[in-house]
């Protein structure tokens, strides 16, 4: 049964030049800003929207959330899954706009055409076509 439910999930990611990775973000994956609320130079919170999703960033601080979830950088298992039609478009955008590239462009066992990069300040982002949507059966 489909669902026209707004999104329950939103990745949250600190970074040390926030401001700086809202343009590289939009340029790299194509997101777009939502919001964005400064404190003083520093970003407090913004929302970067890629169709129907979002993420949200701010600037890497010492305060208790970063007390948890620690410094940019510090992967720790955490890593973005992006949904894309056209891997081969978004792959070629994010290095253009200077990501690293963990895996090349791949195809998977299960369908998905896929690569795994870093941005400037070290988190992992994956991207392929696999794209599942809350309901609709698994595939």
């Amino acid at each position: 049964m489909p669902t026209s439910e707004a999104p329950r999930i939103f990745p949250t990611l600190r970074y040390n030049n926030a401001a700086g990775m809202i343009d590289w973000l939009g340029k790299a994956f194509g997101f777009a800003v939502h919001a964005k609320y400064m404190n003083g130079a520093d970003v407090g919170h913004a929302e970067l929207a890629l169709g129907s999703s979002m993420i949200m960033i701010g600037s890497s601080r010492p305060d208790a959330y970063g007390a948890i979830v620690g410094e940019p950088g510090q992967n720790g298992g955490k890593s973005v899954y992006l949904a894309v039609e056209d891997v081969d478009a978004v792959h070629d955008s994010a290095k253009a706009a200077g990501a690293v590239i963990v895996q090349p462009l791949t195809n998977r066992d299960y369908g998905s055409r896929e690569f795994i990069c870093r941005d400037p300040e070290g988190n992992i982002w994956s991207v392929g076509t696999y794209w599942p949507k809350a309901g609709e059966p698994a595939s």
